[in-house]
């Protein structure tokens, strides 16, 4: 609340804040009555608190899995997140502590007694008869989203101030309340206009005391680019906090009158009462933050962006049609015409398509149509490319989305059947890896790995089972990471295998290759050297691996004494001048090191065992898409329990 303080009541002694609703409710928390384990681990450092406005799925479980309600559409809920403000929605107990441990993006399971949900005395939410409020139950909370609340309701005596009379609809869109809004109707949907959607609107301006400034409420709504000053900076944070079909007026001040093509500045006026209706806006999104990728929506999909896209990896139908961004728009492919009118059928993360389309059809909703603007270094330079698309050519496609299937969801298989779906992604792995797609194929095999989370083997052959092949899954991992460069991630993937079996000669190999990669020439002879001692019919590969890494060293050395030739030669007093290496003869020795076998991803052909060195890092479009960047594609997983 929005309240005048009165100065001479500064500096008097502050009260005690009284204990609120919720702090009483905290105190019956009993240990071992809510317990949470991450499945997956969210981004960035951050959680919610009191003020914030959360957005999560909820689906609640018995313990023996069977699903009581949930918000998602996949097992039979509407598909539609819960919002809560946190200190101010009504909230189970067990909620209301665990929400504000989690961060954006995680995926967390929590387990608890009936006295922390609904079968709490006293509880504010109510839930039907049939509810099982009285035994110990899962809810599993993936938190999308949540940031402080922008617009904040006003206190009656500023509403009666600026002349609003419904108070609860009035909301402060800045600190200094130079910005106003009074919402008359509500818009659909949540999604708001921000840079650089395009905006369609029916405004009218008046001055404070009534008098007619402009008016755009007959023939064409007013269009304008958000982001572009084509508008008053006041009226654009207003209608950046309206949703779609949303009716407002908003209340601007001076200093937020800017000059724009759309309003002449007018003298005299201290304030502008903008009425509004957001008749329509476009999303267009920068997908790598350059200009370079652009995706613009030209027809909406159906659901709720982003809860409704297909942003895990799932089986994805598309019609598209691809044009050369000439002056004539040459099209060199459509579906609907080169594929006899069938759309083309792909799996998502897979590389199977160029990356810049993939990266667009995530952010796409079933039945939406967008207009993509890709480079060449996202499109066709690094996919196998068409005959009549020349190199280094700027594309255009037109995608809609048709629809998309979810992954096989592994509850309820046996483990013969969850083993059957291992090798599947495991093979998918094994391929990407193969066509030097690293970063995609890791993602195949960290999938399984957090899947391997809830497999639970029956009897010693499938402990066996599931043991060796989670071993040659860190191992592939580790070979993904040596080959992207990232030799301290191959040494922590390795060591996943090593600290259950210190003398597993295949994970022996893989950290000494990161060692060597690294420069940690002794660490890596150390397990070179163990492999031989741990498996006398690993001693071939070690001893080519031991010549290898007396090789590099060499190398090493050699370049360190072309480096400071005659430094050390001259007569105190003389200056020695640095020798410069040779490139050519460094080019050379780099080649014969990485001349040998590619690393064998499942580690079970020794032959293969001869791994070239790490190639530099390449950035995935992973990383390119939200702040989140590659938690999002990341399936459950836990990989950590604790006591609330």
């Amino acid at each position: 609340m929005a309240v005048e303080e009165d100065p001479e009541q500064e500096f008097a002694p502050q009260k005690k804040k009284a204990a609120s609703d919720d702090d009483k409710r905290r105190k019956k928390l009993a240990p071992g009555g809510l317990l949470k384990a991450v499945m997956r681990p969210g981004a960035g450092d951050s959680t919610p608190s009191d003020g914030d406005q959360v957005q999560f799925h909820c689906t609640i479980r018995t313990l023996d899995g069977v699903v009581v309600e949930s918000t998602r559409s996949e097992v039979g809920g509407k598909g539609t997140p819960i919002r809560h403000v946190l200190g101010k929605s009504k909230m189970i107990l067990g909620l209301l502590e665990g929400i504000p441990t989690m961060q954006k993006g995680e995926i967390a399971m929590f387990k608890m007694k009936p006295e922390l949900h609904y079968g709490e005395e006293d509880c504010p939410l109510s839930v039907s008869d049939s509810f099982p409020k009285d035994v110990e139950l899962h809810f599993e909370i993936e938190m999308i989203d949540f940031a402080k609340v922008k617009a904040r309701i006003l206190s009656a005596g500023i509403c009666l101030e600026y002349g609003i009379l419904k108070c609860d609809a009035a909301v402060i869109i800045c600190e200094d309340l130079g910005v106003i809004k009074k919402v008359i109707d509500d818009g659909q949907g949540w999604e708001s206009p921000r840079e650089p959607y395009e905006v369609n609107a029916w405004i009218s301006a008046k001055a404070g005391d009534g008098k007619l400034i402009l008016s755009r409420t007959q023939g064409e709504p007013a269009f304008f680019t958000f982001g572009k000053s084509e508008v008053p900076k006041g009226l654009e944070m207003g209608i950046g906090t309206m949703s779609r079909g949303e009716k407002a007026v908003i209340y601007v001040t001076n200093p937020y009158l800017t000059e724009s093509p759309f309003m002449p500045m007018v003298e005299g006026i201290e304030e502008v009462h903008f009425e509004v209706e957001l008749v329509h806006f476009i999303q267009v999104r920068d997908m790598l933050g350059d200009g370079r990728l652009i995706k613009r929506r030209i027809r909406d999909g159906r659901g709720e962006f982003p809860m409704d896209c297909p942003l895990h990896d799932s089986l994805l139908r598309v019609h598209y049609k691809g044009m050369l961004l000439n002056e004539e728009k040459t099209t060199f492919y459509d579906t609907k015409v080169d594929n006899d009118g069938q759309p083309l059928e792909f799996s998502s993360g897979e590389g199977l398509v160029p990356e810049g389309l993939e990266m667009c059809v995530r952010l796409m909703l079933p039945g939406e149509m967008a207009l993509v603007t890709c480079p060449p270094d996202y499109a066709y330079d690094k996919f196998p490319r068409p005959a009549n698309v020349p190199e280094g050519a700027h594309v255009q496609w037109e995608i809609e989305l048709i629809g998309f299937e979810m992954p096989k969801d592994w509850t309820g298989l046996n483990f013969r059947e969850i083993m059957d779906e291992v090798d599947k992604i495991k093979g998918t792995g094994n391929r990407l890896f193969k066509e030097g797609k690293f970063e995609l194929a890791k993602a195949k095999y960290e999938k399984v790995l957090r899947e391997f989370n809830h497999v639970n083997p029956q009897d010693d052959e499938e402990g066996k089972e599931f043991s060796n092949t989670r071993n040659q899954l860190h191992l592939n991992v580790a070979a993904c990471y040596l080959q992207m460069g990232e030799c301290r991630k191959s040494i922590e993937a390795s060591n996943k295998v090593l600290d259950t079996n210190p003398v597993h000669v295949k994970a022996l190999y893989r950290r000494g290759m990161a060692y060597m990669s690294a420069g940690e020439f002794e660490e890596a002879r150390n397990d070179f050297n163990k492999m031989m001692s741990a498996d006398k019919s690993a001693e071939s590969n070690a001893r080519t691996a031991l010549l290898k890494l007396k090789q590099r060293e060499q190398e090493v050395e050699k370049k360190a004494r072309k480096q400071f030739k005659g430094l050390f030669d001259k007569k105190p007093g003389e200056i020695a001048e640095v020798g410069t290496v040779d490139r050519g003869e460094d080019q050379v020795s780099r080649e014969n090191h990485e001349k040998g076998d590619e690393n064998d991803p499942d580690g079970d052909n020794e032959e293969q065992h001869h791994a070239a060195a790490a190639a530099p890092p390449r950035m995935s479009f992973f990383s390119l898409l939200w702040p989140t960047g590659k938690r999002l594609f990341r399936a459950l997983g836990v990989d950590r329990c604790s006591i609330l």
